[in-house]
Formats: structure tokens, C-alpha cells, sequence
């Protein structure tokens, strides 16, 4: 009944476009993912949409700072990428 809308969503998903953003979107909903389950953010404590967006701040926030410590813990090395 839809093919034609078949055929065009079957030709987008062949594009290198469509590839990145299915990666950038695995990344997504891993961060998601992971406040779920590890920091517990499985439901909105705060009320309202300000209360969600200082909620999700503080979240993003809690994030940087895990993924900094482990950058300053073991950083990346940069001798490899440099080449004389």
C-alpha cells in the first residue's frame, strides 16, 4: 500500500548521512541509557519543565565531570599521533 514511501525510506538509509547520525544517535542513547540505569534518573523528581531542565542540566553536568576525571586519569596519547 506505502511502497513508494518504502523505497525512499530504503534509499535514505543507504547514505553515509544516515550512518552518522545512527552513530550519533547509539551515542545518545547511551548517555541516556546510563542515567537510567547507573545515576538513577529513571523518572523526573522535579516538577514542571523547568524542573525537568534542571534536572537534565545537572545530569549532563554529573557526565562531563565522570568523563573529565577519566581524561585527566589516563589521557590520550598525543606521541603517537604525531609524526616527525
Amino acid at each position: 500500500m506505502h511502497e513508494a514511501a518504502r523505497d525512499v525510506a530504503r534509499a535514505i538509509a543507504k547514505t553515509p548521512a544516515y550512518d552518522q547520525t545512527r552513530r550519533d544517535r547509539k551515542k545518545v542513547e547511551m548517555l541516556f541509557a546510563h542515567l537510567k540505569r547507573i545515576l538513577r534518573f529513571d523518572r523526573l523528581r522535579l516538577r514542571g519543565p523547568a524542573g525537568a531542565r534542571f534536572e537534565f542540566t545537572l545530569a549532563a553536568i554529573a557526565q562531563n565531570l565522570r568523563r573529565f576525571a577519566k581524561l585527566a586519569l589516563h589521557p590520550p596519547n598525543t606521541a603517537a599521533l604525531c609524526v616527525a
